[in-house]
C-alpha cells in the first residue's frame, strides 16, 4: 500500500536560503496512545528556524530532523485511543521541538491548547510559542510582581510584544530596547512604558534605567539578545534582581563581574524552551492554557504579526527574518485557504 504523503518544508542542506525547499515527504503515521494528528493550517517562524537551517541548531533526539517548525494552529484531524483532551475538528495550537512547518503533524494532547474564537489561523500559529516562552520567562521563573519594572531586550521582536502585554495585564511596568526607534514607538502599543534605542552601545539602556527609575533599576530583565549586554544588564538591575537569559543574537559568552553579582544578591537565570522535557513542556502548557489563553479570548493581549507568506514562500520568510527589518511575528499559510 502507496503510503500517503504531505506538503512540507525541508532543510536539504545547510546554508543559505538555497538550503530550504517545499516538496512532498510521508505524512506522520495514524496516532497511537495520547498522540494527536494535526492538519496545520498555519506556523510561524523563530530564530530557532534560521540557526537550524544553517547547522547551527539541530532538533533535539527523536524530533524529525529535517523539516523545521516550533509553533502550528490546526485542526485535530485523528487522535489515540488513549486521548481524553480532544475530539476531532477542534482548533488547536501548540509547541513541538520540530515539524511544524508541514501540512500534518503528530504530538502529545499535553502540548495543545484549544484556539479561542477570536484568533484566525495565522494569528493562532503565532502565539504558542513566544507566548508561552515569555510567561514562563517571566512568571513562573523570574516570578514578575504586581507594580515591579521590567526590561524587555529585542521588545519588537515575537517574544518581546508577548512580554510586555503580559507584564502590562499583569500590572507590573514594561520597558524596552531595540536597535531602531521606529520598533519602541510601535511597542508603545502594546504596553510598552518607555524605551530607548541601543544601536551598538549596550551601556546606553542601563543609563536610560537609571533615568526611568530614579536610580533604584528595575527588578526583572528578560535578554533576547546575550553577548555583549551582559555588564549592562547587571547595572540596570536592582537589588535582588533576576536576569533571565533566553536569547544570544550577539553572542552566547561574556565576561561576568562576580562582585556585581553578589554584592547586589543578583539571580541569573538560562531558560530554552525547545529541548526541555514532555513534562515541562506540558506543564507550560498547562499554565499558557489558564493564564494566557483567557488574556487572548478577551483581547487584553494578542499576537503581533509583521507579515504572512504562503509556504511556497518560506525563502522570502527566512530573507524577511534576517533582516531584522520585522516587528512582531512571521507567519507561513501551510493551507493556502487558510485565513
Amino acid at each position: 500500500m502507496k503510503a500517503e504523503t504531505m506538503r512540507a518544508v525541508r532543510i536539504v542542506s545547510h546554508g543559505g536560503l538555497e538550503a530550504l525547499e517545499v516538496s512532498q515527504v510521508e505524512r506522520p503515521a495514524e496516532p497511537s496512545a495520547d498522540r494527536v494528528r494535526v492538519r496545520v493550517r498555519a506556523a510561524a517562524l523563530n530564530r530557532a528556524d534560521i540557526l537550524q537551517r544553517k547547522g547551527y541548531y539541530p532538533a533535539p533526539p527523536g524530533a524529525v530532523a529535517d523539516i523545521p517548525g516550533l509553533e502550528f494552529a490546526g485542526e485535530v484531524e485523528q487522535v489515540g485511543p488513549e486521548v481524553r483532551a480532544w475530539r476531532v475538528g477542534q482548533h488547536v495550537f501548540g509547541i513541538t521541538a520540530a515539524g511544524a512547518q508541514a501540512e500534518y503533524i503528530v504530538v502529545p494532547e499535553s502540548t495543545l491548547a484549544e484556539i479561542p474564537a477570536n484568533l484566525d489561523w495565522a494569528e493562532a500559529a503565532a502565539t504558542p510559542e513566544v507566548f508561552i516562552t515569555a510567561h514562563d520567562a517571566l512568571f513562573t521563573q523570574a516570578c514578575l510582581e504586581l507594580g515591579e519594572a521590567l526590561l524587555v531586550h529585542a521588545v519588537g521582536s515575537g517574544v518581546g510584544t508577548a512580554a510586555i502585554q503580559l507584564a502590562s495585564a499583569a500590572g507590573a511596568v514594561p520597558y524596552g530596547t531595540s536597535r531602531t526607534p521606529d520598533k519602541l514607538e510601535r511597542a508603545r502599543e502594546y504596553g510598552l512604558k518607555d524605551g530607548v534605542a541601543v544601536r551598538d552601545d549596550p551601556a546606553r539602556f542601563s543609563d536610560a534605567v537609571r533615568e526611568w527609575t530614579n536610580g533604584a533599576g528595575v527588578n526583572v530583565i528578560l535578554d533576547l539578545v546575550g553577548g555583549s549586554y551582559l555588564a549592562a544588564n547587571l547595572d540596570a538591575l536592582c537589588l535582588r534582581g533576576r536576569l533571565m537569559l533566553v536569547g544570544t543574537t550577539a553572542g552566547a559568552s561574556a565576561p561576568l563581574d562576580f562582585a556585581k553579582v553578589m554584592g547586589k544578591r543578583l539571580s541569573i537565570t538560562g531558560t530554552v524552551l525547545r529541548a526541555r522535557s514532555l513534562e515541562e513542556k506540558a506543564l507550560a502548557t498547562r499554565k499558557f492554557a489558564a493564564h494566557v489563553v483567557p488574556l487572548l479570548a478577551s483581547g487584553r493581549v494578542r499576537p503581533v504579526i509583521d507579515k504572512i507568506y504562503r509556504l511556497d514562500e518560506v525563502r522570502a520568510a527566512h530573507e524577511r527574518m534576517e533582516s531584522n527589518a520585522s516587528f512582531g511575528k512571521i507567519v507561513l499559510l501551510i493551507d493556502d485557504q487558510a485565513k
